[in-house]
C-alpha cells in the first residue's frame, strides 16, 4: 500500500511562515514529480508548485518568491515553505505525486488528505 501523509498545516498572521510536509510510504520504485495543490473555499484547486526527480521546480505566480519546494529523497518526503503568507494564501493544500509502485511498469498519481492552511489575524 502507498499512501502520502501530510503534515504542518495551521493557523499562522500575515506575514508569518509555515512549512509543510509530505511524506510517501510503501513499495515505492521511483518517485517522478512531487506536487502541491490549493484549494480555496468555492474556487477550484489549483497547482501551487512542482518539483521533479531531477530538482526542477515550478511555481504558480501567485506564490513565486514567497514559496519554496524541495524534496528529501532519502526520505520520500517533499516540502513546502512558505513565507510572507498572505490572507490569499489560505486554502486546504494538497501534496501529489506521480509514482511508480515496485511491481508496476509505470506511474500512477496519488494524493494527500489536505491539510488547512489559514492566514489570519
Amino acid at each position: 500500500q502507498v499512501q502520502l501523509v501530510e503534515s504542518g498545516g495551521g493557523l499562522v498572521q500575515p506575514g508569518g511562515s509555515l512549512r509543510l510536509s509530505c511524506a510517501a510510504s510503501g513499495s515505492i520504485f521511483r518517485i517522478y514529480t512531487m506536487n502541491w495543490y490549493r484549494q480555496a473555499p468555492g474556487k477550484q484547486r489549483e497547482l501551487v508548485a512542482v518539483i521533479t526527480s531531477d530538482d526542477n521546480t515550478n511555481y504558480a505566480a501567485s506564490v513565486r518568491g514567497r514559496f519554496t519546494i524541495s524534496r528529501d529523497n532519502a526520505k520520500n518526503t517533499v516540502y513546502l515553505q512558505m513565507n510572507s503568507l498572505k490572507a490569499e494564501d489560505t486554502a486546504v493544500y494538497y501534496c501529489n505525486s506521480a509514482l511508480q509502485k515496485l511491481g508496476d511498469m509505470g506511474p500512477s498519481m496519488y494524493w494527500g488528505q489536505g491539510t488547512q492552511v489559514t492566514v489570519s489575524l
